[in-house]
């Protein structure tokens, strides 16, 4: 037996292949489907990108990805208009919860005010005055 330290692609790519292969033997048949990746973006009326979501479905759960809404858009209800289009898609798929994590100097306070509730908190992460913070919606 030998380890090595380096990370290439072709590796990486296996290792995930054999993790999904494992996992698909302890999940049960009517939860398996395809991963879903969904987003609702946001532009102005050039067409430029001022603030979006991102995410995936697997499992019939939607992880939110990125959230980010331009820091001149901020406080306006946009993240809420985002926020309420990524759980319509959730819904649409059949999704029971929607999770996601962030960091206390980005929006653990917008999401619980939008019913996300704190499920972990990782303290002193990524530096000793800050949070990561691990939240989730349930939908059903």
């Amino acid at each position: 037996m030998k380890t090595t330290n380096q990370w290439n692609e072709v590796d990486s790519v296996y290792i995930r292949k054999k993790l999904n292969e494992y996992n698909l033997t302890k999940i049960p048949e009517e939860v398996k489907h395809a991963v879903k990746n969904v987003s609702s973006i946001l532009r102005n009326d050039e067409g430029d990108i001022v603030g979006g979501i991102t995410g995936n479905i697997n499992w019939y759960c939607l992880h939110i990805d990125f959230l980010w809404v331009d820091e001149s858009l901020r406080g306006k209800g946009f993240g809420r208009e985002l926020i309420k289009n990524i759980e319509e898609i959730a819904k649409e798929n059949k999704c029971r919860i929607i999770q996601l994590d962030t960091f206390s100097f980005q929006a653990p306070d917008f999401y619980v005010a939008c019913g996300y509730k704190i499920v972990g908190v990782i303290e002193n992460h990524p530096t000793d005055s800050m949070n990561q913070y691990y939240l989730a919606k349930k939908l059903l």
